[in-house]
């Protein structure tokens, strides 16, 4: 089965080259492809991945015309995919790319058909940088569990890992981060096999360029009662 690993990149100068550097390491022995989406980065990201991979075998680079925001990153990414499963991962440096192969493999084995990463479930280091970015979580996941009947911990988590076939029948409408809440309310609806695994996290500070903030958290939960309300 080919994976399609899609990176969302906006402002990752300092990362892009490494995460995918990993990404190469950990699928050495898989057929895979990465096609990564520029939101109109103005750091160097752009022209770096320019010189770097545009003949690269195996990333596709989609470059926006403007600053969309990462839901539209990642639903030009999924619409772009050519691959049997489809995992979504970050430019920078917070997530392992090893913790993506057990979750691929549920969904191999036929024990699964959407994963998602929880950085609550102790399957690895966690930093523990932020109560009101876990507190903020812990009521966007509890809030979306309760419209959709799941018991996820960690619905913000970046790792999610699911069918191209399942994605295919999801109309999805969030340009920013309010894709998380709306992604998985949607996946609710097909009565998927949800599962949720533990994974590492090396999370970052605003000072070290972590972009979710405030105004994210509440656009999520208007996000949850609009999806919610009127699946």
């Amino acid at each position: 089965m080919k994976i399609s690993i899609i990176i969302p990149c906006y402002n990752e100068i300092n990362t892009i080259n490494k995460i995918n550097q990993n990404l190469k390491k950990v699928f050495s022995e898989y057929e895979y492809e990465i096609i990564i989406i520029d939101d109109y980065s103005i750091d160097g990201s752009r022209e770096f991945l320019q010189n770097n991979y545009s003949k690269s075998m195996k990333h596709t680079l989609i470059f926006n015309e403007k600053n969309f925001g990462k839901g539209y990153s990642l639903n030009i990414g999924f619409q772009k995919a050519s691959g049997d499963i489809i995992c979504i991962q970050d430019a920078d440096l917070e997530y392992d790319p090893n913790d993506l192969i057990p979750m691929i493999k549920l969904i191999k084995d036929n024990k699964a058909d959407v994963v998602y990463g929880s950085r609550f479930r102790g399957n690895g280091p966690v930093r523990a940088n932020s109560f009101l970015n876990k507190f903020a979580n812990f009521i966007i996941s509890s809030l979306t569990n309760i419209f959709t009947n799941l018991s996820l911990t960690d619905i913000e988590c970046c790792y999610k890992v699911f069918k191209k076939s399942d994605i295919q029948r999801i109309d999805l409408k969030e340009h920013r981060f309010g894709i998380e809440p709306e992604l998985t309310i949607k996946f609710s609806t097909l009565k998927l096999r949800i599962f949720e695994t533990g994974i590492s996290y090396f999370g970052r500070t605003k000072q070290e360029g972590k972009k979710i903030g405030l105004k994210d958290g509440f656009r999520a939960i208007y996000c949850i009662f609009k999806y919610g309300i009127f699946k």
